[in-house]
């Protein structure tokens, strides 16, 4: 294993919420011919159209995968392809397929080519009700009542049995909810954090399919990528852990999060249908003890939920009115 500098990279999935925003802060760093964008089913964003190569490639397809690197001279791959915990309990198997089949060709492919760094995000929904809710621990008891949260504990395992057995450098962050202002969700549990942002501006009223004393932790898109980035770039030497640290930066109820849209918006009225995503959330932390990130390399979030608040009216105002 060697810290051999990043030059050419795959992500994968950036037509998702967090790869179309991350493929562009690549291309400002590395240059735009050097980050290639990977597409499946869903068309990218102009911006990412418009910016650098586009590829089409469906990670289950070991082939077309090992292809693609050689074409491009890949060094490095950001997967960011996954299907998310809502979706992954309506199509369990396709989850597991993407999830953890498709990450498997990407390892393989990583170690069969000796590529720099693969990175694999994670996310809270490894925990579940057995683990607790309050200052999650970095290491704790990982029990997921969700299949997409049985494939992100599957995945972390995965990463650093290879960082051991073959040594590939493997790296992965447990995310919180991801809040944007540029990309839908999609299909996530922690939707609503970014839905009632777009309802507040279009409609002033939202329903809400959690309820308003849910508390989960989220963190907006600036620093889920900032994390992300920062994590590739931590020297190897540095890190105890690899594909699962813990990163946190704001925990907040619905309602905390509806009161602080009213600050600008004092008209929006929400009101709460809880469907089966409630049972889900209520499996998730609460608040995230992230010391293993600060220490193994800086990690320090920017944004509280009235900077995030202020900062997404602004931008989503822009777009939608």
């Amino acid at each position: 294993m060697s810290d051999r500098p990043m030059k050419r990279i795959l992500v994968t999935g950036t037509a998702g919420q967090i790869g179309s925003e991350l493929v562009m802060m690549l291309r400002d760093m590395y240059g735009n011919d050097n980050v290639v964008a990977g597409i499946n089913r869903s068309p990218p964003s102009d911006k990412v159209r418009d910016s650098g190569p586009l590829e089409v490639i469906n990670i289950n397809n070991k082939r077309d995968l090992y292809d693609l690197v050689d074409k491009y001279d890949i060094d490095t791959i950001y997967n960011m392809a996954a299907i998310l915990s809502a979706v992954g309990e309506k199509k369990p198997m396709l989850a597991w397929d993407v999830n953890m089949n498709g990450f498997h060709n990407i390892l393989e492919c990583a170690r069969e080519k000796e590529l720099v760094r693969v990175l694999n995000p994670s996310s809270i929904a490894a925990f579940g009700p057995e683990t607790p809710r309050d200052n999650t621990p970095q290491e704790t008891v990982l029990k997921p009542r969700t299949m997409y949260g049985v494939t992100k504990v599957a995945g972390e395992l995965l990463g650093d049995y290879y960082f051991r057995r073959f040594g590939v450098d493997v790296r992965g962050l447990r995310y919180p909810g991801i809040i944007s202002s540029e990309t839908l969700p999609g299909g996530g549990t922690t939707d609503y954090a970014v839905a009632i942002y777009y309802e507040a501006i279009q409609n002033k009223k939202y329903e809400c399919f959690v309820k308003e004393d849910t508390i989960l932790p989220m963190m907006y898109m600036p620093d889920a990528l900032k994390a992300l980035i920062d994590l590739a770039k931590a020297p190897l030497e540095d890190l105890v852990h690899h594909c699962d640290f813990n990163v946190g930066s704001m925990s907040f109820s619905v309602k905390e999060l509806a009161d602080a849209i009213r600050v600008h918006i004092p008209e929006l009225e929400v009101t709460y249908e809880p469907d089966f995503r409630q049972e889900i959330a209520d499996s998730w932390p609460m608040s995230i003890d992230d010391t293993a990130a600060r220490e193994e390399w800086g990690w320090s979030p920017s944004h509280d939920i009235t900077s995030m608040t202020k900062d997404m009216i602004e931008k989503l105002s822009k777009t939608l009115l």
